[in-house]
């Protein structure tokens, strides 16, 4: 089977169901932003810092991989079976978040991203989650979109700012605090 089916080369492309939509329309728009977030989330997977987490993190690019397809599906058309999101995913990231903080130093303050270069890869991927989210909430004002799905990916943005912040830890990488200029 060819990669290339020449079906897209006029700027259309079909969600799941068959239903042809311009490639610049805010669903499409969602699932390739959650298809970079994934990207983001494999890069942090195979940063060394991040061994002990990569099961997790796989784990997160597939629940992203199901996010995907349910974006890429007319809710009106397709017939397929599409995976979907379940609270206990959502449960699942709160459970590694308040594990992670239990470690580290109280934060009351923001924090710069950076320190490390890994530590930078965690900041991105949570910059992209928080796109992600707010293309999907979006789309949710003019279509149907499972409300959990805003709720993960809320949710996998809170992940990845404690993730930096562990990941910071464990490299003793200085978590750079913002100071405003006040003059």
């Amino acid at each position: 089977m060819k990669i290339y089916t020449k079906t897209g080369d006029k700027g259309l492309t079909s969600l799941i169901g068959g239903t042809r939509v311009p490639k610049s329309s805010l669903r499409i728009d969602c699932y390739g932003t959650v298809d970079e977030l994934n990207s983001y989330i494999g890069l942090l997977r195979d940063q060394d810092v991040n061994a002990p987490r990569r099961d997790l993190l796989k784990e997160i690019q597939d629940r992203l991989f199901t996010m995907g397809a349910a974006l890429a599906s007319d809710p009106e058309k397709s017939k397929m079976k599409i995976p979907d999101l379940h609270a206990e995913d959502v449960t699942l990231l709160e459970q590694e978040m308040d594990r992670m903080n239990e470690a580290l130093p109280e934060l009351r303050v923001f924090i710069l991203p950076g320190g490390h270069q890994s530590v930078s890869f965690a900041h991105v991927a949570r910059c992209v989650c928080r796109r992600a989210e707010r293309l999907v909430i979006a789309l949710q004002e003019d279509a149907f979109v499972a409300e959990l799905l805003v709720v993960y990916l809320n949710r996998l943005s809170d992940y990845l700012f404690v993730l930096s912040r562990q990941m910071a830890h464990d490299l003793g990488a200085e978590e750079v605090t913002w100071k405003p200029r006040l003059t």
